[in-house]
């Protein structure tokens, strides 16, 4: 079939048919639907910027928290150890065995648990 520029339907428009007068109504329709669709992205793009910053900070806070108490009882252990350093050095080996025997006096519970888990590793490195 032929394309036929007469007859009685040239220059009518059926319905979802545009004219050519009509073409820019609609690109002018679909450049403020385009231009709306990209607010709302950027908006909600945003939204999730700022949501994802507030989950990392979060995260960075609860680090440094953790790392705050991991350098705390690093911490402990050193003076721990360095008073122990002290101690060993200021005291002989008489003035160690009476405070000692002070500790086990004030402490029979603690000296006698002590004393079998002492007799308790010695007697495993005996029998290897």
């Amino acid at each position: 079939m032929a394309y036929e520029s007469t007859g009685p339907n040239v220059g009518r428009t059926t319905p979802g048919s545009s004219s050519p007068g009509d073409e820019s109504g609609i690109g002018q329709t679909a450049e403020s639907t385009a231009s709306a669709l990209g607010r709302t992205a950027a908006s909600k793009a945003n939204q999730a910027r700022t949501r994802a910053a507030a989950g990392l900070e979060s995260a960075a806070q609860s680090v440094h928290a953790g790392a705050d108490q991991v350098a705390s009882a690093g911490h402990s252990a050193g003076d721990a150890l360095s008073s122990s350093a002290r101690y060993v050095r200021d005291n002989d080996v008489s003035s160690m065995m009476d405070d000692v025997l002070d500790l086990v006096r004030d402490n029979p519970g603690y000296a006698l648990l002590g004393a079998a888990a002492l007799g308790f590793l010695v007697g495993r490195a005996i029998t290897r």
